[in-house]
């Protein structure tokens, strides 16, 4: 059985390269998908499967984040001022509470798995959760929640996964299965970023994870990997045999954000889902099909 699942930490110091101009001067976790930014959809999924602390991993330039998760006393005012009872709710409703919000730098780019060492000490020796808010996932009840109902009955290790076409293994982590039932794989190993020919598997890690706190000590090594970057994969990996170790096909569609496609596909299914937006929508679309 696993301990109770209560805080959450999302690395949010990446540039956003590849969305410039428009990350120049903006956090990629701020892009929003119809009208709400990458960063409060991961929030809110994580408050949602019973997270009530969420720390940050910020880098320089980073301030948009914190203000967004702050309330802007001026803006409160002019909306309450002119009766806009529902713009007001859209502002407030969301915000989680005071105090359950705590930042920390990465000084360094040098990789996810340093960022969630950054983490460390605000982790201290529970269970935690790690969301990528470039990985939007649509899905009711959310991936995190069913990650979390899983966790309790499994207990160690639990990372969101789907199955990827051959070659684009050598974007993602990797998993060498033991056994799988169709919704949970038991992992013997990880491989971060194997060359078509070389993988295990094609079940592929995406950016929802439930960690033991033993991942800690293997980061806090220091040790290179893929991208002589510090890898996240690389430590999970080294707590096989030790910690139990799974990944969960979760029930929902997963959008990559981290590329220009993928944020304009995830607007668009978002969108659809808007009772108010789907006709008109569909009309727009059919203009350039």
């Amino acid at each position: 059985m696993g301990s109770k699942v209560r805080k959450a930490v999302f690395p949010v110091a990446g540039l956003g390269t590849r969305f410039l101009p428009a990350t120049k001067a903006m956090p990629k976790e701020m892009l929003p998908i119809v009208d709400k930014p990458l960063i409060q959809y991961a929030v809110e999924e994580a408050r949602d499967a019973g997270i009530d602390q969420f720390i940050f991993v910020t880098g320089r330039a980073k301030s948009a984040i914190d203000d967004h998760f702050d309330h802007c006393i001026e803006l409160e005012q002019v909306l309450q001022e002119r009766g806009k009872t529902e713009a007001l709710k859209a502002v407030l409703d969301w915000m989680p509470d005071p105090g359950s919000i705590s930042y920390t730098r990465q000084q360094q780019p040098l990789g996810l798995g340093h960022a969630v060492w950054c983490a460390r000490h605000f982790v201290d020796d529970e269970p935690f959760a790690v969301l990528l808010a470039d990985d939007l996932i649509l899905a009711r009840p959310g991936c995190l929640r069913q990650m979390v109902e899983a966790h309790a009955e499994l207990g160690g290790n639990i990372v969101a996964v789907e199955d990827v076409p051959p070659e684009h293994t050598d974007r993602y982590g990797i998993l060498d299965v033991e056994t799988d039932d169709g919704r949970v794989a038991k992992a013997k190993g990880l491989v971060e970023k194997p060359k078509p020919a070389e993988a295990p598997s094609t079940l592929s890690i995406i950016g929802r994870y439930i960690l033991d706190a033993q991942v800690m000590e293997h980061l806090s090594r220091h040790e290179r990997g893929a991208g002589n970057e510090i890898q996240l994969t690389d430590a999970m990996a080294k707590t096989i045999g030790s910690v139990p170790f799974h990944g969960y096909r979760f029930e929902g569609q997963r959008f990559d954000c981290g590329n220009k496609l993928g944020f304009v596909e995830a607007n668009v299914a978002f969108a659809m889902e808007r009772t108010e937006m789907t006709a008109d929508l569909r009309d727009i679309l059919k203009n350039y099909l």
